[in-house]
């Protein structure tokens, strides 16, 4: 069992800054493919970023692309999200993800673990 914990969400003005956190419970962190997916009122979950276990490959969305930058530290068993010059278009619950592969995993469906879920909220 994997348990994602995120946490950085708030509110912010259009251009502002958040970075979100997820701390994993696994002995095993550095095997996991992780990701950031978000979710607004009425609509599906969207894929964000994507970082293999090795931190060597990331992914991102067009929508985020030059934006957000996804990291992670093994030794923390955490993975990051940095949002710069955030848009009210990116307002959603952002949830992290897992799943143990080498594989770099860009649809949101693909992964086995979530988290609960930080509100990000941005302001026009």
């Amino acid at each position: 069992q994997v348990q994602l914990v995120e946490s950085g969400g708030g509110l912010v003005q259009a251009g502002g800054s958040l970075r979100l956190s997820c701390a994993a419970s696994t002995l095993t962190f550095s095997s996991y493919t992780m990701g950031w997916v978000r979710q607004a009122p009425g609509k599906e979950r969207e894929f964000v970023a994507a970082i293999r276990s090795s931190g060597g490959s990331t992914a991102y969305a067009d929508s985020v692309k030059g934006r957000f930058t996804i990291s992670r530290d093994n030794a923390k068993n955490t993975v990051y999200l940095q949002m710069n010059s955030l848009k009210p278009e990116d307002t959603a619950v952002y949830y992290c993800a897992a799943r143990w592969t080498i594989r770099l995993i860009t649809t949101s469906r693909e992964y086995d673990y979530w988290g609960q879920g930080t509100q990000v909220t941005v302001s026009s």
